[in-house]
Formats: C-alpha cells, sequence, structure tokens
C-alpha cells in the first residue's frame, strides 16, 4: 500500500503546485507532466493489479505525449511573441 500512498502524494504535490500562482509557463507545464506521471504510475499498478493488458498504458502515453508537445509549442510561441514566459507580460482577454 505504500505505492499508492506515494502515488497520491505525487498527485497532490502537483496539483499544489499547479494552483499555487506561478509566475513562469514552464513551472506550470512541469507541474502537470508531474501529475500525468504520477496518474500513469496509477495505471500502472491499477493495471498489473487486475491482471489486465497494458494496451491502455500506450494509449495513455500517446495522448501524454500529445499535451506535451502542445505545451511546448505555446511556451515556444508566448517567447516568441513577449519575449519571455511571464504570465503577467500577456493580457488572457
Amino acid at each position: 500500500m505504500t505505492n499508492m500512498s506515494l502515488i497520491i502524494i505525487m498527485f497532490f504535490i502537483g496539483n499544489m503546485i499547479f494552483v499555487s500562482k506561478q509566475k513562469h509557463l514552464l513551472i506550470v507545464l512541469m507541474s502537470l507532466e508531474f501529475i500525468v506521471l504520477s496518474i500513469f504510475f496509477f495505471f500502472v499498478l491499477y493495471l498489473m493489479m487486475i491482471d489486465y493488458n497494458m494496451y491502455m498504458l500506450m494509449v495513455f502515453l500517446v495522448f501524454t505525449v500529445c499535451e506535451g508537445a502542445l505545451g511546448l509549442s505555446i511556451l515556444v510561441s508566448m517567447i516568441r511573441t513577449h519575449g519571455n514566459d511571464y504570465f503577467q507580460s500577456f493580457n488572457l482577454i
């Protein structure tokens, strides 16, 4: 049961970093990847526990890579247009 408690702690730490007021987009993207990593570990434990095929993990990893690529493209676009990755430097409206 220690693995499950470690996964829950990872998930809540990632959420706390994501919810806290960060001024850099890169830190927010890293916290999202940390949350996804904890969910991936949960899926690994759950699928091993029910003795199921690991095909669903491959689908999850594909969506995770797509999410990471989109986040990095937004980061690069923001740095090119505004010169930095601060949330304060652009208007959300």
